[in-house]
């Protein structure tokens, strides 16, 4: 379920938070879900540990997860499937923009298209 890309620039623990906000804002993975334990999922990834607990801190930190001594990680009910999705577009955003600048479109060019999609949309 959850994967990474070992030819991208992206961190390892980055695409896996990415991919859990992606998988709730998706609807795949619903709150009090499971999540795979640290261990475990590293070795099925072929990745340290260190870098998995890595990513599930920042999930929990950023109400994602929560952990419970002795019983493992879980998707949190607090984020409603809204507010999942609204951040992930906010990171695809954020992607596109990166990309957009790392090309050689200029800010203003940027800033006009989103405003010609905001007015269209109004």
């Amino acid at each position: 379920m959850l994967t990474v890309n070992f030819q991208s620039r992206t961190p390892v623990y980055q695409q896996l938070y990415d991919d859990v906000v992606r998988l709730v804002s998706l609807g795949v993975l619903k709150s009090n879900t499971k999540l795979p334990p640290v261990r475990t999922l590293a070795a099925e990834l072929g990745i340290n540990p260190n870098t998995v607990s890595k990513a599930y801190k920042m999930l929990e930190a950023d109400g994602y997860i929560y952990s419970t001594v002795g019983r493992g990680s879980f998707i949190s009910d607090q984020l409603g499937q809204k507010e999942a999705a609204k951040i992930q577009v906010e990171q695809d955003l954020k992607k596109s923009v990166e990309q957009a600048y790392k090309h050689g479109v200029l800010k203003e060019e940027v800033l006009e298209i989103v405003r010609q999609i905001y007015e269209e949309a109004e």
